[in-house]
């Protein structure tokens, strides 16, 4: 029965640590993506208006199309003038940074 009792006090910890640790994190990386957009505004202006003709704006553009963009450049897939500048870009990327950034610049018009 004490061997119980430790077990299920051990498990009880184990799920408030995890609980606090993704309350503390955010546990849906809809991430504090404040750097990132940083980062895109270097070439898609703050606004999502490229401020350089061979970029892309990203300002209104369909989100389920940039997931699928910034994905492919991410897994190294997608090629053209901006894949060398965008895969490393997008190389740490995580599917829900991805989202976020995507539906961030989707909102915009």
């Amino acid at each position: 029965m004490r061997k119980l009792k430790t077990t299920i006090g051990v498990l009880v910890s184990v799920l408030a640590i995890s609980a606090a640790t993704a309350e503390e994190h955010g546990d849906d990386a809809s991430t504090d993506i404040t750097n990132k957009l940083r980062e895109c505004a270097g070439c898609h202006g703050e606004n999502g208006i490229s401020i350089a003709p061979t970029m892309p704006n990203l300002a209104g553009q369909k989100e389920q199309y940039l997931v699928a963009a910034i994905t492919a450049y991410r897994d190294g897939t997608r090629s053209g003038v901006n894949a060398a500048m965008m895969t490393p870009m997008a190389a740490g990327l995580s599917d829900a940074e991805i989202a976020a950034l995507a539906k961030h610049f989707s909102a915009m018009q």
